[in-house]
């Protein structure tokens, strides 16, 4: 199933990570096996794009528009030392204090729908799992466009 505006959904935790895995997937087939290439890379370019920002906002920290600044990353949070980092700064409103450029965070839910918001790890957890295949998928995009 699908997004409204066109994320792959396969799970509630870690939309873009599933979506984009499958992307790479797609592209693996296309560009190595000859399997499907004009739709599988044009499946696997719509994934890249959504979160990138064709969907109106990027899911990529320090990418695009309106890109994500309160992810879910227990240091990114903390101020620079000496300055103390403990819950109650991790629970603060203040958008991160490091900026962890290039991590894509969960993603929205069934519906499009996103808050920007730390304590909410379903949708803002970033982890190295999630940028993997998302990664691969934009390096074989690059070498295509």
């Amino acid at each position: 199933q699908k997004t409204p505006k066109g994320l792959l959904y396969i799970s509630q935790w870690g939309t873009l990570r599933h979506a984009n895995n499958i992307a790479w997937i797609c592209l693996e087939a296309a560009n190595k096996l000859n399997v499907n290439t004009d739709s599988y890379r044009q499946f696997a370019k719509s994934q890249v794009d959504y979160a990138l920002g064709s969907s109106g906002r990027s899911y990529v920290v320090g990418y695009g528009n309106n890109p994500p600044t309160h992810e879910q990353h227990r240091a990114a949070s903390c101020p620079d030392r000496p300055a103390t980092c403990d819950w109650n700064v991790y629970n603060g409103g203040q958008p991160n204090y490091q900026v962890l450029n290039g991590a894509m965070v969960g993603g929205p839910d069934q519906n499009d729908n996103y808050q920007d918001v730390r304590s909410d790890y379903v949708h803002n957890e970033v982890a190295c799992d999630y940028n993997a295949a998302f990664t691969g998928s934009l390096a074989a995009l690059s070498a295509l466009y």
